[in-house]
């Protein structure tokens, strides 16, 4: 969760400058007084400065930027000197995306006023605008603000938000600090320093910075799902939901409802954790994370179609998020998907060749499939990979390689028993069952599932798998 997820870039940048300008409604305001000072008789026309402002307040609600850029062309000489107007201006070229006109603007204002802060701040946001190709320009801009505000808000708010993206959460925090200092506030600098606090585990700080954004404007939706956020890591779920739930009223944004799911969860409202990320799906469809939270609700469940539904959508979404892999070859196993199983372990073993349990299962999907000789030709390319032919995972890939013999079998069965790791142990019952159970010796297939289950130890996916082999 981005503070710009919620403060807009460019509504920040114009308002800046209309702030700068002394605001546009209290020019308006301010004229409207010294009118109702005057006989109404008069009924004077507004002055042009009030006049353009009007103007301008009106391509602006329209949302048309261009017209409102070009409307400074029309200016008479006297309000080409209002600096004010000139800064809304520069933020307004930035907010049209056109940061290199706004620098080429700027520089020439800065030709005649060299110390001016407010000019040297917008270069800073145009120069970021630009992108990293002009970190360095950024960089200098910055410098020149603090060499004249060495406190700076927009300046060192720019540095620390720098230092979060680096994970130097106490070099962003002193950044913060200092901002802080320049204008108490500035509601990016105390949102940086409670993000950051919140990172650094100082909770109370946190606290402190998030209740203060609210204070300062209570519509500020992400300072309410922060304040979610800690007392969720103090385990107090019943606030953390309401808080997020305000965040909600005032920005029905994705990760809120992601937050409001996790909460939920916790207190075991597993219906409004459902309906909280089925709301964030309907937000960004596009997006794994809310199919990986419900779809994985949907397995304890027990929910198997709309689970493998769920990690179907993340794998589409995401196709990087090796984690889902191995759920969705599980989920495929149980609804006897034996091809989708055996292209989710395949994907899994291409991220974690290290594991036993995805070459065994690759082979076992094969050999569900009828077609043992996909088998063996897979298992010759990862049998060729072991040096030591004596350890239990070449054993039980080549026993999977060549479905037997006895002797096979006997040797399997006493190098499990031997074996004193109980994960690695319990895997190793499993897939001596499951190749008892692809010869077709079904009650020997269930010895062993039972001995698996009777571990009370479900630390490794297999134990389920055992499980739902006993169903059988």
């Amino acid at each position: 969760m981005k503070k710009p997820e919620i403060i807009k870039k460019t509504a920040l940048i114009f308002m800046t400058a209309v702030l700068a300008s002394g605001s546009l409604f209290a020019i308006e305001q301010n004229s409207q007084k010294a009118e109702e000072q005057k006989p109404q008789a008069q009924s004077p026309a507004d002055s042009p400065k009030v006049a353009f402002v009007k103007n301008l307040q009106n391509f602006l609600s329209e949302g048309n930027l261009q017209a409102a850029i070009a409307s400074f062309d029309n200016l008479g000489a006297d309000l080409k000197s209002d600096m004010g107007l000139m800064l809304i201006k520069g933020s307004l070229l930035i907010s049209a995306g056109q940061p290199k006109q706004a620098i080429e603007f700027l520089e020439a204002l800065e030709v005649s006023n060299p110390s001016n802060v407010d000019i040297l701040e917008m270069k800073v946001v145009a120069y970021k605008a630009m992108g990293k190709s002009h970190v360095q320009a950024k960089k200098a801009a910055i410098q020149k603000v603090l060499a004249i505000d060495p406190n700076n808000a927009t300046a060192n708010v720019e540095l620390g938000q720098e230092q979060v993206l680096l994970k130097k959460y106490k070099i962003a925090r002193n950044y913060y600090q200092k901002a802080l200092k320049g204008d108490p506030s500035e509601p990016n600098a105390i949102f940086g320093y409670g993000q950051t606090s919140y990172y650094m585990n100082d909770i109370e700080e946190a606290r402190k910075a998030f209740k203060k954004m609210i204070e300062l404007n209570p519509y500020d939706s992400i300072a309410w799902a922060y304040l979610g956020k800690l007392s969720a890591e103090e385990q107090n779920y019943k606030p953390a939901v309401e808080y997020v739930k305000k965040a909600i009223e005032l920005e029905p944004a994705y990760d809120y409802y992601m937050d409001l799911g996790n909460y939920s969860r916790f207190l075991g409202r597993f219906a409004d954790a459902e309906a909280a990320w089925t709301q964030a799906i309907k937000i960004n469809p596009d997006y794994f994370l809310a199919y990986a939270y419900r779809g994985g609700l949907y397995d304890e469940q027990n929910k198997f179609d709309k689970a493998l539904n769920d990690y179907r959508a993340v794998v589409r979404t995401n196709p990087d998020y090796y984690y889902a892999y191995e759920s969705l070859g599980n989920l495929a196993w149980h609804e006897g998907q034996w091809e989708e199983a055996r292209k989710a372990y395949e994907k899994a073993y291409s991220y974690n060749k290290e594991n036993i349990s995805y070459p065994l299962m690759i082979s076992a999907c094969w050999l569900k499939l009828k077609k043992a000789p996909m088998s063996k030709q897979f298992l010759d390319g990862v049998l060729k990979s072991y040096q030591d032919k004596k350890t239990l995972d070449y054993s039980m890939l080549r026993i999977f390689h060549d479905l037997g013999p006895n002797n096979a079998e006997n040797d399997i069965a006493l190098k499990i028993q031997k074996e004193d790791k109980m994960n690695k142990k319990g895997k190793m019952l499993f897939y001596f069952g499951l190749y008892y159970e692809i010869k077709g010796y079904d009650q020997l297939a269930k010895k062993y599932y039972a001995e698996v289950k009777g571990m009370q130890s479900p630390m490794f996916f297999e134990y389920r798998l055992a499980e739902w082999g006993l169903e059988k």
